[in-house]
């Protein structure tokens, strides 16, 4: 198993005689660990969000500090890893833009042509 405390992060070994519901339940037995408070105890409310036959996407909050993990758990041949964001976002709002439109490269090039553009300047003075 390897943790990251800055990150949330693990990877657990399987043997071929683990079940994939065994495997799974065993792997959010280690997501119950909170990287920013450090509880140990049972504090996570975890939400499938997605799923397919290797991975899972979770919403983790943990009920003791009230943050929020989004992670990615990954099984594979040689075992379960994961890797976590921390976000201020809510549930609802995971997805709510999950089924939202995707950014393109484009969409960002554009915004950051208006964000130095002297409309966003006018703009920003007008909101004032």
């Amino acid at each position: 198993m390897v943790e990251s405390k800055g990150f949330f992060c693990f990877r657990m070994s399987r043997t071929s005689k683990d079940s994939s519901t065994n495997f799974w339940r065993d792997g959010l037995k280690i997501a119950s660990y909170c990287p920013l408070c450090e509880s140990h105890s049972n504090p996570m409310d975890t939400r499938v969000i997605g799923e397919d036959e290797e991975s899972r996407l979770l919403f983790i909050r943990c009920h003791k500090c009230a943050n929020s993990i989004l992670t990615i758990v990954l099984i594979h041949k040689g075992g379960m890893s994961s890797v976590g964001l921390v976000t201020d976002l809510t549930f609802e709002d995971v997805l709510r833009f999950r089924k939202g439109r995707r950014i393109s490269t484009n969409d960002v090039l554009a915004m950051h042509e208006w964000l130095t553009s002297s409309r966003f300047s006018t703009w920003l003075s007008s909101q004032s």
